[in-house]
């Protein structure tokens, strides 16, 4: 009885709680922007032809003067917390700090053997992931005024949950950039560490590729998802012309971090953001750069970009999602409602002016149409999912009827037990759920396809140390859940792409070696085949350096 009165007591706590922020928000003053008021601007204002849309260079699109971002707009304020400062003061938004905010405490989880640092900001009826863009300093966003506010403003709904990524900030310096899927295991720590089962995931530029394939891999933890400012891929290619040729953005990448850290960088920046361009501003801007990458690893982290695709898992991700744009980003508008358009259910708001930061220009517009979207699905029950984006693998023992002849039935028994060992083993370290057992063959799921193709790797050395030859199979889908179980035409490809594999060898498809790019993974081109029951042709791969 004790233990139900505690609950009620929770319950009761949470629904007043609810309830004076409702009040406290129907008394505002503040004017909140409409979904279908902002999406009837979507057509105008284009400068350019879907066609000719491409990315500017870092240094020149950083000289590009915008529109319409540089006076903050002149509105009752929202939120209950303001500068003492004049304006123009405001519109530096990099100048000494007067906002009254305590800089959150930083916390680290452990994400493998990286130590990634987050903070925990607000205590709202919702946690909100923010995942950040390419770079980020956990302490010194609080300096900057605008990017404070902008912070305050999330939190004063939400429990605001965000990190630094590895490699960046406050977190561990690591070896080169990691691959996209071990970036984006960080978002789970992260919220592991925070004590969130599930949130509002919001990915913004750089980090809306990791938001969006952890939302197809973990649906049951994403209550919502939020694209803000980004692509699925970041250079051309084909059926995506939006981007540059992948050779001028990585030299892009080359140039800028020849002047990372300098006065002319920092400049450029503040031009590009429509901020006052003031020696304090560049002086914070310098030491802000310097603090969160080094120049060598900004030049890995554009090379790991050029190599992001993630258009293959757009339509596996079932979560409430928004692609949201302003209209003057140098990001293509019609390459993120092209994202939009193939993320089943999926809600597309332009936002008039710029510039590409949320924290700057009309920060509250950001602010509104994420609060709009989230908050409603947040406050509802949680609903079940009944699939998910997995990495499915097959095993199965090479010529094991004329083994099991040669050594006799005991010693083929005394094998199998050994192969299974090995095998599971294999799949406690990388993570990988075992679902069935067929004679000598495995079928197991993945929450990765970097870390299956290492597996099955694994398992293929282990198991040769016993005289076995095996062949794999993987690929990546979106699978049916049932009971705990994975099922669908995701896993009857994956088995067809292992029946290819010859003695020795890990098959993977085409899906697969894409959502790899980065990791260092290296594959041998198989070419096309025809996988029994499947319609088309398929484009198979042969692992040659895992």
């Amino acid at each position: 009885m004790q233990g139900a009165g505690v609950e009620e007591q929770g319950h009761r706590a949470r629904a007043e709680k609810q309830r004076d922020r409702h009040e406290c928000r129907a008394t505002s003053n503040a004017s909140e922007l409409s979904h279908d008021h902002i999406a009837g601007s979507r057509s105008a204002g284009l400068r350019h032809p879907p066609s000719e849309f491409t990315f500017l260079g870092l240094r020149e699109r950083y000289k590009k003067a915008p529109c319409s971002s540089t006076p903050l707009p002149d509105r009752v304020p929202q939120f209950p917390w303001k500068c003492e400062r004049p304006d123009a003061a405001l519109r530096t938004g990099l100048e000494a700090p007067t906002l009254r905010t305590v800089v959150p405490e930083v916390r680290y989880a452990r994400s493998g053997d990286v130590s990634i640092a987050y903070q925990v900001v607000g205590d709202g009826l919702f946690d909100l992931v923010w995942t950040p863009g390419a770079l980020s300093h956990l302490e010194l966003r609080w300096e900057d005024e605008a990017v404070a506010r902008f912070y305050h403003a999330l939190s004063s709904f939400s429990r605001l949950i965000t990190f630094d990524k590895r490699g960046t900030g406050l977190s561990d310096r690591v070896a080169g950039i990691a691959d996209l899927e071990t970036r984006m295991d960080d978002i789970r720590a992260v919220m592991d560490a925070a004590g969130s089962e599930a949130a509002a995931v919001v990915g913004v530029s750089e980090g809306g590729p990791m938001a969006l394939l952890f939302a197809a891999t973990y649906p049951e933890r994403v209550q919502a998802l939020v694209n803000y400012g980004s692509l699925p891929r970041f250079v051309r290619g084909p059926n995506f012309p939006w981007g540059e040729p992948k050779h001028e953005y990585l030299a892009e990448y080359e140039a800028e971090a020849e002047i990372w850290g300098s006065e002319e960088s920092a400049r450029d920046f503040l031009e590009s953001q429509g901020l006052e361009v003031t020696p304090e501003a560049i002086e914070a801007r310098q030491r802000g750069d310097r603090m969160k990458i080094s120049p060598g690893a900004f030049v890995q982290l554009g090379r790991m970009n050029a190599e992001i695709d993630v258009r293959p898992i757009l339509s596996t991700i079932r979560v409430p999602t928004l692609v949201l744009h302003r209209r003057e980003d140098h990001i293509p508008i019609e390459g993120a409602r092209w994202t939009a358009e193939q993320i089943p259910g999926a809600r597309f708001v332009e936002l008039p002016g710029g510039p590409h930061m949320p924290y700057y220009g009309d920060w509250e517009a950001v602010v509104d149409a994420i609060r709009e979207f989230v908050e409603p699905i947040c406050l509802e029950s949680a609903r079940p999912y009944d699939s998910v984006l997995a990495t499915v693998l097959f095993t199965d023992l090479v010529g094991s009827t004329a083994k099991a002849v040669e050594v006799g039935d005991r010693r083929w028994r005394e094998l199998l037990e050994q192969h299974h060992a090995r095998i599971r083993t294999q799949l406690a370290h990388y993570r990988g759920i075992e679902l069935d057992t067929a004679g000598d063959g495995f079928f197991a799921r993945f929450d990765g396809p970097a870390r299956a193709i290492r597996c099955a790797c694994s398992i293929r050395d282990a198991v040769s140390d016993l005289g076995l030859e095996l062949r794999a199979g993987l690929h990546t889908g979106e699978c049916e859940v049932v009971d705990g179980k994975v099922a669908g035409l995701a896993v009857s490809i994956g088995a067809r792409v292992a029946a290819q594999a010859g003695p020795g060898e890990v098959f993977v498809s085409q899906t697969v070696k894409d959502l790899v790019a980065g990791s260092g993974i290296e594959f041998q081109d198989r070419g096309g085949a025809e996988l029994k029951g499947v319609p088309g042709e398929w484009r198979l791969y042969s692992v040659a350096s895992p």
